[in-house]
């Protein structure tokens, strides 16, 4: 695909040329723009952007600037970047572009221990439980041959 890009065709042409989806193709094409034969590389871990950041890129794109070229300024992945924090933005304002923190909040604590008349409280619940389908499973049979 990447070689019928740099041959000059579009993403229609090598689409159809391939027999592959215009979608996929649009999307691996807008990446070749913008990185060239480096689309074909994956980041080894996801990229995080700062507030400012992308408070910047919203306010230039909305200015009139390009997806693409803000994407080549600030070193995007892809222009869908973009799109999608204007898309945020204009959903939820200011507050949408603040990155969540990752991982478990603070303080979050693992299970406490259960005491061992806990233990055999849960024991015996299910001892009861797997008892009683066991008697309606028996019963069920009996039912059957009478």
């Amino acid at each position: 695909m990447v070689e019928l890009f740099e041959q000059g065709m579009g993403c229609k042409a090598a689409a159809s040329a391939l027999g592959a989806s215009r979608h996929a193709v649009q999307s691996l094409y807008r990446r070749f723009v913008l990185r060239g034969r480096l689309c074909l590389v994956e980041k080894p871990t996801k990229q995080q952007y700062s507030f400012e950041i992308k408070k910047e890129v919203v306010e230039r794109h909305l200015a009139g600037e390009t997806r693409m070229d803000l994407a080549r300024e600030f070193g995007l992945s892809s222009d869908q970047l973009v799109k999608d924090w204007v898309r945020k933005w204009r959903k939820g304002g200011d507050e949408a572009l603040i990155p969540k923190p990752k991982g478990r909040p603070k303080g979050s604590t693992a299970p406490k221990r259960l005491t061992e008349a806990e233990q055999l409280r849960r024991q015996i619940e299910r001892l009861e439980a797997e008892n009683a389908y066991l008697k309606k499973l028996r019963d069920l049979r009996n039912q059957g041959h009478a």
